[in-house]
Formats: structure tokens, C-alpha cells, sequence
């Protein structure tokens, strides 16, 4: 599997009885989503591989999400990236997402005090995205900020999402990353079970070289409410700054009272 850049999918097929299941509608989504906050410009044949799709089906896309203005395309290169239609989009969720504004102060009051980077993540398909991010300011950290997208079976907060979602989901979940990687599912699983059981036993899920291999985290998820899925708060660092010992030694307490904090100011 690709840590960094998981490929995107495609989304399950719907029953052919469901008579209200838009395919068109579904794999326009699927085009927009496969754009990630690193990547600047994408051409049909990228998109086509991340999507799992024709190419010839994704030419039609883009140019219909180009005339929409989800898309823009570059006249030289011929190349597309997200348009202002996309952005409204991102805005307006970000905007209205109450639990970003209540974690944001704990988020840096935590920060502070650890020199950890700590975030808000929530899951889209294979991936978490962070929602929310919050540094020391001289403390070195990671390059990622509002919008990167991490693995959800590599990565610390990926695995304290899986750690409380119901059973079944979870299954599902496992099931489609073995089918997509069927030689690195092995290890993926061990992982991945490890961290069921040190949220188990401590609390929070870990990833020590995992994700990355120069760099750890631990989570601990939540329920934000407001009928939104399961969220979770990951605190991680540069493994040379960042020990596995201060982590759970020295931050893992103080998340844990964090996301207490939280909850409690959410009604949880």
C-alpha cells in the first residue's frame, strides 16, 4: 500500500435495485475526492488510475466538472485542479463544523505544552483527513496541515477510528484494504490488531514507524454528536524529537484528559 498517497477506490457497487443510486453522480464525487492537498495539477490518465476508471469516462467527467466550475483547466499543460465550486464546498463544511471550533483551544493548549503536533481527523474511505491542526511554534513538526489525508490502517489516528466503530464496519473496512494489497494485508492486520489492543489497554491507539517510518503518533477517538461519525485526536511528531517514551509516558495522560475535556464541553 502507498502510505502516502493511498489510491482511491471505487466505491462499492449498489445493488441493481437500488433505484436511487446516481452512478454518474457517484464517480463525478469520486474525480473531485481523488485530488489531494498536495497535488497541484492532475491529468485525466492520474485521475483515471486513482479512480479506477476509463479514461475516456473520466474525459467526460472533467470536462462537465469544468463547466461547473469544480474544476479548472489549465490551457498549457491541459492539466486540472480544484476550482472555487469544490472550495465553497470544503468552506462550508469547515465553517459549520462546531467541534473544530471547541477542540481547536485544547488542541493548542496541548501542542504547547508537549511540542507535539496535535489533530483533528475524520475518515473518508481509505484515508483520515485532518480537519484541524495545531503546532508548538518551536517545536519541529511534520509538513501537514488542514486537508492532508493519512491511512487509516497506518496511522495512529486511522487506527483509533477503526478501534470504535461498530464491529461489522470495521470488517468491511479491513476486508476492502486486504483486497486492494494482498501482499502487505499481513502486516497491515498485525498492526492494525496491536492497536485494537493497546486501546484496549492503554487508552490510545499507536503507530511507531509505522505510517511512516521516521515518524510516531498516538490517538484517541471520540463521538462529536450532531449525527456525525466518530472523529479522533492524534498527537505525533518527528521520531527524532518525538520519542516512543514521551509519547506514551508524558502525552498519552494528557490526551487522554484532552479528549475528557472535549467530550465534556460537547455533552458527550
Amino acid at each position: 500500500m502507498n502510505a502516502t498517497a493511498p489510491r482511491t477506490p471505487r466505491a462499492p457497487k449498489e445493488p441493481k435495485e437500488d433505484r436511487h443510486f446516481v452512478t454518474a453522480l457517484a464517480r463525478g464525487l469520486e474525480v473531485l475526492a481523488c485530488f489531494r492537498s498536495g497535488d497541484k495539477l492532475l491529468g485525466n490518465q492520474q485521475i483515471a488510475e486513482r479512480c479506477r476508471l476509463p479514461k475516456s469516462t473520466v474525459s467526460r467527467l472533467t470536462s462537465t466538472l469544468t463547466k461547473l466550475g469544480y474544476l479548472i483547466q489549465l490551457e498549457d499543460s491541459g492539466k486540472y485542479r480544484l476550482g472555487t465550486a469544490a472550495l465553497s464546498l470544503g468552506s462550508a463544511m469547515l465553517a459549520r463544523l462546531d467541534v473544530r471550533q471547541i477542540a481547536r483551544p485544547l488542541m493548542q493548549e496541548l501542542a504547547d505544552r508537549t511540542g507535539c503536533m496535535v489533530s483533528l481527523g475524520t475518515r473518508d474511505r481509505l484515508s483520515m483527513i485532518y480537519v484541524e491542526n495545531c503546532r508548538n511554534p518551536s517545536a519541529l513538526t511534520i509538513s501537514l496541515d488542514v486537508g492532508s489525508r493519512i491511512p487509516v490502517a497506518l496511522s495512529a489516528i486511522g487506527r483509533a477510528w477503526l478501534a470504535v466503530v461498530p464491529e461489522r464496519e470495521r470488517q468491511d473496512f479491513m476486508q476492502r484494504v486486504a483486497e486492494i494489497d494482498e501482499v502487505a494485508w499481513p502486516d497491515i492486520r498485525q498492526g492494525i490488531e496491536r492497536a485494537l489492543e493497546d486501546y484496549r489497554t492503554l487508552g490510545v491507539t499507536c503507530s511507531f514507524g509505522d505510517w511512516q517510518k521516521d515518524v510516531n503518533g498516538i490517538a484517541r477517538a471520540f463521538q462529536p454528536g450532531g449525527g456525525l461519525p466518530p472523529m479522533a485526536i492524534n498527537c505525533g511528531g518527528p521520531a527524532f524529537s518525538v520519542s516512543r517514551e514521551h509519547l506514551l509516558d508524558t502525552v498519552r495522560p494528557q490526551l487522554l484528559e484532552m479528549v475528557a475535556r472535549l467530550e465534556d464541553a460537547l455533552g458527550r
